[in-house]
């Protein structure tokens, strides 16, 4: 197998032509272009000093780069020319969900940041366009569609929700553009204009009900979401996963995005008998609903849950004393225990401020746009179709472990992990696939789950 990149190793291949050789090879790709002038070096804390020569070196980069091909032999993107390669960030940074996306943001920034201190890409600085999708799905349609059009950014990070994301789809469908999208999601997609670097169902939610089946021996749930696509979409494939294990379902509600009033809802659980919650619920509507289940006499001894949009920023906002030993299904936690997570935390903490946490979705971010860096690099384009063919296949050594993207379906390989929350806001990791899992987001792998995709 060959070696997989690493951020480290990411950066060092922008120094010389060594380097990069050995990047796509890891890739599964030859080097085909000069490679840029920019020094080894990494960024912010956990990077080794930048000399002055070097410095100077990253802001001059080689004609040859400049003039790199395409894969397909065409000149780079309109993006991409000039001294500046312009990516879009798109995320809600106000309204309900911005509790979640804010951070989202502010991880794929230092990534940015990180690479362009390092000399960018093809010899080119990124510069990020950022817009507000504004809690909104057909804000986000409009924004995809003016970084796209307007500002021919090369690419979009962005979006949280599924709604989200399935609002600028057409869009980035039909101008041709691509999405990198760094969040969990319901699965039964996989479009070509899409790479998605968060879990699929089969690497969260099946294994969460799993364990909840076999290590807790949980026999009533309650399912509780909040009311669009992602929840309605999860709590179909969990049901026929309890139906085909034998497991009663107790009850089931919705709340609209950004409910704040539970009572009524905790009083049906209450009484329902569950012995466990599978939430789905999303943004501050969380906060709401922790505190007043805490008020109503209820814990994690007395009523357990399972959260799938819970994670360390959102324990920021509900208390970590309102989720003390319930549980959360990701696939990474700021207490993930690999070398490349200490140099994420520690460099992520150093930017934005001590008091400042990781978790998975921002992990994703992060790691999704040094992975788009590669393909970049490895295509030697910014050409949406050169990128899309360099992605596929590229295994990047991410602070969560590592993580491969699926040449069949741009899904990501990834470590399953279920988290107990703590007193001071962490998650102790109480279950790990141990491997990655191969993305599986039509559910073909699953008898019980026949029909389902079709739907």
């Amino acid at each position: 197998m060959s070696e997989p990149i690493s951020r480290r190793s990411f950066l060092r291949m922008l120094a010389g032509t060594s380097a990069s050789a050995a990047l796509l090879a890891a890739c599964g790709g030859t080097s085909t272009t000069a490679p840029t002038s920019a020094p080894s070096t990494g960024a912010a804390a956990t990077a080794a000093p930048t000399t002055a020569a070097a410095a100077t070196a990253a802001a001059e980069p080689t004609k040859a780069a400049e003039a790199a091909p395409t894969a397909a032999g065409a000149p780079t993107a309109a993006a991409a020319t000039g001294g500046e390669i312009k990516v879009g960030i798109l995320h809600s940074l106000s309204g309900t969900m911005s509790i979640s996306e804010v951070s989202v943001k502010d991880a794929e920034i230092m990534a940015i940041e990180e690479i362009n201190a390092a000399g960018g890409v093809l010899g080119k600085q990124i510069v990020p366009v950022i817009e507000d999708g504004a809690s909104d799905w057909p804000t986000f349609a409009e924004k995809a569609g003016k970084l796209l059009d307007v500002d021919k950014v090369a690419i979009v990070f962005g979006c949280w929700t599924s709604a989200s994301r399935r609002a600028v789809l057409p869009v980035f469908e039909s101008k041709k553009g691509l999405l990198y999208y760094p969040v969990q999601y319901e699965g039964l997609e996989a479009s070509p204009n899409i790479f998605y670097a968060g879990a699929t169902t089969n690497q969260q939610i099946i294994p969460s009900i799993e364990y909840l089946l076999k290590e807790r021996k949980k026999t009533k749930f309650f399912l509780l979401g909040s009311d669009y696509v992602f929840p309605r979409t999860a709590n179909t494939i969990i049901k026929a996963q309890l139906k085909d294990a034998g497991v009663e379902l107790v009850g089931e509600e919705y709340t609209p995005l950004g409910a704040t009033e539970y009572s009524t809802v905790i009083s049906k659980i209450l009484s329902s008998g569950a012995d466990v919650v599978y939430n789905t619920l999303n943004g501050d509507s969380n906060v709401a609903f922790f505190k007043q289940l805490k008020d109503a006499g209820s814990t994690s001894e007395s009523l357990l849950t399972l959260s799938v949009s819970v994670a360390e920023e959102e324990i920021r906002g509900i208390g970590p004393e309102n989720m003390v030993g319930h549980l959360t299904a990701w696939n990474y936690f700021q207490t993930t225990d690999t070398p490349e997570n200490k140099t994420f935390v520690a460099a992520y903490k150093k930017k934005y401020g001590d008091n400042r946490v990781t978790d998975d979705p921002i992990e994703a971010a992060y790691f999704m746009v040094y992975l788009w860096a590669a393909a970049v690099t490895k295509a030697g384009s910014t050409d949406v179709d050169a990128v899309r063919a360099a992605a596929k296949g590229l295994t990047y050594q991410a602070p969560e472990g590592l993580v491969t993207f699926d040449g069949e379906n741009q899904h990501v390989s990834k470590i399953a992990r279920i988290g107990e929350a703590q007193a001071d806001g962490m998650f102790k990791e109480v279950w790990s696939s141990g491997e990655p899992i191969k993305p599986d987001p039509f559910l073909k792998s699953y008898p019980w789950a026949a029909g389902i995709g079709a739907t």
